[in-house]
């Protein structure tokens, strides 16, 4: 009724707004500009990280703990799944973000840097010397005992805090090396997604493993069928997760094999589309009766339902599903992941034995100079030999500066801790400790290599003038 009573005094140009809207807008606007910044993420990211650390070593440690050991169970009948509340996050909450990965992953190779081997060299030979090097590192420095497991922590590159460190750059550096940066962090992930699914998994039960085998058929079966719909994918995906769970492969990794399941080919391509859209809105002017609403003229409805299910039909689902799990991702998964995992608790008392234990030092160097000789010096080979090219407008020091800012391995790491750690709270603290550690001066040094290295866009041009 409220509706109807304001809807002429609040129509303007054709244009609807409810009575609270355009004081809604004036809140909202600034917000959502806000948070699609490219920093914004890595802020929130970080700011869950300090809170994290300030809850494990505060009066409020316990509490922490507890609400992270809280048993938390998911079951209809007889059916149940109980994990901790921390498992719930890590291995399943994760799985959110290893699908958003997936999609990344899927349209870099379809139409991105990687879909040009030209273009494709240069990032994927990056990754494979940024993942190879700081393995070799940290098991030079750990070769035996259970210490020897984490040798999968300093391959991994947390994208949001690179890119998100990165930006802040924007003004002084080419765009192309942010590309290089995001297809850089994709393979990289990749990488960790087979050591995960390669190195890390304990025990195989195989009846599990071949029913998920059999969700990844009906999946692609999906896809091949012209399946558009988000629905019937969720289903399966969701079985595919518990088969995971059941076969001890870690169930995170049924989000990158949904995500490569995703039609990634629109019904409609563009000229259809138009010929199809320009037909639709001639019945739609014709239908179209003033001051009549859209309600009593079903003509007239049935073509608004028309129109919606050909831009359904024009769109990629690939496409669409990626920017409707972007930011949830970033700005939920990502931060929750943070704040149940980067809570460590600090002892000044033993600080001497944390900086020098082995595994701290080659997760620390690993990340720092692994990543950095490995990066650098693999991209100088692949240019050297002809192998790859530079990205447009850029230079190899700023290769190098990049290379500096993979270090930071944080959410990707942790994770990998997690699993390598999994039965051994003290490794597990040493090796989160040099995480953090060597996040913290990776970005920060890989920050001031490239502000000395770069000039701002202006002045640039001016110089080429």
């Amino acid at each position: 009724m409220s509706e109807t009573r304001h809807s002429n005094a609040e129509r303007k140009n054709g244009v609807y707004l409810a009575p609270w809207e355009q004081r809604f807008d004036k809140i909202l606007d600034p917000f959502e500009e806000f948070i699609h910044r490219q920093t914004t993420s890595g802020l929130l990211l970080m700011g869950t990280a300090i809170l994290a650390l300030f809850l494990a070593n505060s009066s409020f440690s316990e509490t922490y703990l507890h609400i992270l050991h809280t048993p938390l169970l998911v079951g209809v009948g007889s059916w149940s799944v109980e994990m901790s509340l921390h498992h719930w996050i890590n291995d399943g909450l994760m799985a959110l973000f290893f699908f958003v990965v997936g999609l990344e992953l899927k349209r870099e190779i379809l139409v991105g840097e990687l879909s040009k081997l030209r273009n494709a060299m240069l990032p994927i030979a990056a990754a494979v010397g940024g993942m190879v090097v700081p393995a070799l590192i940290y098991y030079m420095i750990n070769p035996h005992g259970d210490a020897a497991n984490g040798w999968g922590i300093p391959m991994a590159t947390d994208i949001a805090f690179a890119i998100g460190a990165l930006a802040l750059l924007a003004n002084r550096i080419p765009r192309a090396l942010i590309t290089f940066l995001v297809a850089l962090a994709i393979v990289d992930d990749l990488g960790a997604v087979l050591v995960i699914a390669v190195f890390y998994t304990e025990t195989i039960a195989i009846t599990p493993l071949l029913v998920a085998g059999l969700m990844f058929i009906i999946l692609l079966a999906f896809n091949m069928s012209g399946i558009r719909k988000t629905l019937p994918y969720l289903l399966v995906a969701i079985a595919l997760w518990y088969a995971l769970l059941l076969s001890g492969i870690h169930p995170t990794l049924a989000g990158i094999l949904g995500a490569m399941s995703v039609p990634a080919i629109p019904k409609y391509d563009p000229d259809r589309f138009s010929l199809h859209v320009k037909g639709l809105m001639k019945s739609f002017d014709k239908s179209h009766q003033q001051n009549q609403s859209i309600m009593t003229n079903h003509e007239l409805s049935s073509v608004v339902q028309k129109l919606e299910y050909s831009i359904d039909s024009v769109g990629v689902p690939l496409q669409r599903l990626e920017h409707a799990w972007h930011m949830p991702v970033a700005y939920l998964v990502i931060p929750i992941f943070a704040l149940a995992n980067a809570g460590i608790p600090m002892s000044f008392s033993s600080l001497s034995e944390t900086v020098t234990h082995p595994v701290m030092i080659g997760v620390s160097l690993g990340l720092i100079l692994g990543k950095f000789i490995g990066i650098t010096g693999i991209s100088w080979l692949a240019l050297k030999f002809g192998i790859a090219e530079l990205p447009k407008d850029t230079r190899f020091t700023q290769i190098a500066g990049v290379s500096l800012l993979a270090g930071i391995g944080f959410t990707m790491s942790i994770f990998v801790a997690q699993l390598g750690f999994s039965h051994n709270d003290e490794l597990l603290l040493m090796a989160k400790t040099g995480i953090l550690a060597a996040s913290l001066l990776a970005g920060i040094a890989g920050f001031i290599w490239l502000y000395v290295v770069s000039k701002p866009a202006n002045q640039s041009t001016e110089h080429e003038k």
